[in-house]
């Protein structure tokens, strides 16, 4: 047979193909073991370091230590500071005080501050706008704002009425006469005053508390239902029992149930169960009623010492209830003495017989 170069190349390529697999593994982790040698960070130690350090500082004590600098420290003159230590300081006394020697942060010696103008008069008058906006009741409805003061003039007119009252029964307690009527006319009239003024705050306290029924009717804020209701029960039922109490017991408790309705109508309008401009309507109402209810208390204790009691609701049901307690009495005395007549009667026709 013979050869070709073919046949020959077939053997020499077997060979090396695998000579080629099975070194390239070899060499490959003899070049990475090789690169990981080489890129190693080698770490220093304290006393290497410190060894390498210390000729540098050595070297920088040295040339501190021989060179021949000035002990004046950088950007001062030596001229100028001996001629300041030779300069004699000189006295004035007219500028020495309490607060020379003193020096402000945030000022400059010699030159004169300004002086704030301060407003003394600012929070008086921030304080009387307030009061002057919320008494003008600018965003509350003109026929509404007038039907309510209208409906608060009675109640002032009677407490004005009762302190020119109570002045003239002093005044002839203590002049013997008064100074508008006598004493006597004066006490009449009072006590008139007295159911006037305690049946017309019951009136208002009950229709203040109505006009929460009329918001609800109305759908105002939405449907509340029983909660709003109750305020206008609550209202009418303290408002009426003040005419059974006494004048002063009875304007004392009308003041206190015009409170709570004002609290009452002010988170109403605040939650939304009122028109936004009730609250402040109200204040203004509450304020006129409040004054002329403290003003009656007033004018009356100053004269509680010189008028008689009045005989009151309460009297007169008291009153009434010893008379018919009284009036049974003397019933059941006239049954008992006709009972015991009848009995003599028959026990002397049975002796006859």
């Amino acid at each position: 047979m013979f050869r070709t170069t073919a046949t020959r190349a077939i053997p020499s390529s077997l060979t090396s193909f695998r000579a080629t697999s099975t070194r390239t593994p070899l060499i490959r982790f003899v070049q990475q073991a090789a690169f990981r040698s080489s890129t190693r960070h080698v770490k220093t130690t304290p006393i290497l370091a410190l060894a390498v350090q210390q000729p540098l500082r050595k070297s920088l004590v040295r040339y501190a230590s021989s060179s021949g600098a000035s002990s004046t420290p950088y950007g001062q003159d030596a001229e100028d500071e001996k001629s300041l230590r030779t300069q004699k300081i000189m006295a004035k006394p007219e500028e020495v005080s309490t607060t020379s020697s003193v020096h402000k942060a945030f000022e400059e010696k010699g030159v004169e501050q300004p002086e704030d103008d301060v407003d003394m008069m600012a929070g008086i008058r921030s304080d009387f706008n307030t009061i002057v906006d919320t008494f003008s009741l600018k965003d509350v409805p003109q026929r509404a704002m007038y039907m309510g003061l209208a409906g608060v003039l009675p109640y002032l007119a009677t407490s004005l009425s009762t302190v020119v009252l109570s002045f003239d029964i002093q005044y002839a307690a203590t002049h013997g006469t008064g100074f508008l009527m006598d004493g006597a006319t004066s006490e009449q009239l009072l006590h008139i005053l007295e159911p006037l003024q305690l049946g017309y705050g019951a009136t208002i306290i009950s229709f203040l508390g109505a006009i929460h029924w009329g918001l609800e009717w109305a759908g105002f804020g939405g449907e509340q239902g029983y909660p709003r209701y109750a305020i206008g029960v609550v209202a009418a039922a303290v408002a009426w029992p003040t005419l059974l109490l006494s004048a002063e017991v009875g304007l004392i408790t009308q003041f206190l149930a015009f409170t709570f309705l004002y609290y009452t109508d002010a988170r109403a309008a605040t939650r939304g169960w009122a028109p936004s401009w009730y609250g402040i309507y109200r204040f203004v109402l509450t304020f006129i009623v409040g004054v002329s209810i403290v003003a009656s208390l007033i004018g009356r204790g100053q004269i509680a010492d010189l008028v008689s009691k009045p005989i009151g609701p309460a009297d007169r049901l008291r009153a009434l209830r010893e008379n018919q307690l009284a009036q049974l009495e003397a019933d059941d005395a006239e049954n008992k003495a006709m009972a015991q007549g009848e009995d003599s009667d028959e026990d002397e026709e049975e002796d006859e017989e």
